[in-house]
């Protein structure tokens, strides 16, 4: 399982191009609504925008990278290396494990990139001693979304309709999340929606972290959160041992 962990990780950052990629669309939505929109929220009353949009743009690059994650089931499937690990003596569950909690930990550590080089632009953490808060939730945003692409990624063997699933599946979690606009005040059909998307409360626990503004109740993201996690380690774990070979 440890073997598992390191290899993700390093495979990630041996290329450093990977890297400058994942960051480009959360600097890209940075710039563009963050000092774009900021007048306009702040005429509306909502305040500054830019403390309003970071905790979002830091769900949605762990959400990216977790749930892109899948895909390396399928390369290394196509390539078998998968089968060369399956065939182990190790159980299944313990090797979906070790490769989630690889992919879990790139995209926190893509994600505190995100943090800091939003600290450069002028975002504030209201509370630095609820930076480990913020952390803990990015980990719980990482291992849900990590297993979720993983479950996905068992079922099929073309790595580009798991791209196309994927692109479906993350860009309405994302715009129906909260992260770039408040959920107050939208139609009821968007609503509820929004409150069975495990990213709201991702996103609204970042923001509670990190700006002291919530919406539900930071106990009550981390226990949604924690519950959800669980649910889809149970699915991402049997899903991995049903792969057929």
């Amino acid at each position: 399982m440890y073997v598992l962990w390191l290899r993700q990780v390093k495979k990630y950052y041996r290329s450093k191009s990977r890297i400058i990629g994942s960051l480009g669309q959360p600097l890209l939505f940075l710039l563009a609504f963050g000092f774009g929109f900021g007048p306009i929220f702040a005429k509306a009353g909502g305040g500054n925008y830019l403390d309003f949009i970071i905790p979002g743009i830091i769900a949605m690059t762990i959400l990216f990278t977790a749930m892109f994650n899948g895909i390396e089931v399928i390369w290394d499937r196509q390539f078998g290396f998968l089968k060369e690990t399956l065939v182990a003596p190790v159980p299944r569950i313990k090797i979906m494990v070790g490769r989630t909690l690889g992919g879990a930990t790139v995209s926190v550590f893509q994600g505190l990139l995100v943090l800091i080089i939003s600290m450069i632009f002028g975002f504030a953490v209201g509370n630095i001693w609820m930076i480990p808060v913020a952390i803990l939730i990015m980990f719980l945003i990482a291992l849900l979304f990590t297993a979720f692409g993983t479950a996905i990624a068992s079922w099929m063997e073309d790595m580009h309709g798991f791209q196309l699933i994927m692109n479906f599946l993350m860009m309405p979690m994302f715009f129906l999340s909260g992260a770039l606009f408040p959920l107050d005040g939208l139609p009821e059909p968007l609503g509820l929606i929004t409150k069975f998307n495990p990213l709201t409360y991702g996103v609204d626990g970042l923001r509670a972290a990190l700006t002291g503004s919530s919406q539900f109740g930071l106990p009550f993201d981390l226990a949604l959160l924690i519950i959800v996690t669980s649910i889809f380690l149970w699915i991402g774990s049997y899903s991995f041992s049903k792969i057929q070979l």
